[in-house]
C-alpha cells in the first residue's frame, strides 16, 4: 500500500462540513489521504481513527483520517465522490471522541438525505 495525503479531498471535505453544518467536525482534526495497491475489490473509501484506548495512553486528541482508495475513487465523477466523502464525514459522531457511527446510522437513506441538501445549497 503506498499512501499520499490528499490536500483536494481536504478541501472537498471542508466545504461539506460547512455547507451541511457537520459543526461537531473538527476540521483541524480530520485529514484526507489517498491509497493505491490495496486489495479489496468493494471499498471506496474508509475513516480510521486512533481507539480510544490508544488516544488516552498516548495522551492525544481524537483524529480522523479519510482514506479514499485512488483506484476506484478516482474514477468515480464529482458527484459520487462527493456522496463517498459524505458517508465517511457521517462515520463520525457528535462528541468527535474517536469513536465511530455505525451503519445502524450511515445507511443509503441517510446518505442521500444529506447530499440532496448538499446540492441544493
Amino acid at each position: 500500500m503506498k499512501y499520499i495525503d490528499a490536500f483536494d479531498l481536504n478541501e472537498r471535505v471542508s466545504k461539506i462540513i460547512d455547507v451541511l453544518g457537520m459543526n461537531h467536525i473538527n476540521k483541524s482534526r480530520v485529514h484526507c489521504i489517498r491509497s493505491s495497491g490495496s486489495s479489496t475489490s468493494r471499498t471506496i473509501a474508509r475513516c480510521h481513527t486512533l481507539s480510544k484506548v490508544l488516544q488516552h495512553s498516548m495522551r492525544l486528541e481524537p483524529f480522523y483520517v479519510i482514506e479514499a482508495l485512488s483506484e476506484v475513487f478516482d474514477k468515480m465523477n464529482d458527484e459520487e465522490q462527493t456522496k463517498v466523502l459524505i458517508h465517511e464525514l457521517m462515520h463520525i459522531p457528535k462528541t468527535f471522541g474517536g469513536g465511530f457511527r455505525h451503519h445502524d446510522f450511515v445507511t443509503r437513506r441517510n446518505v442521500e438525505a444529506l447530499c440532496r441538501k448538499f446540492f441544493e445549497k
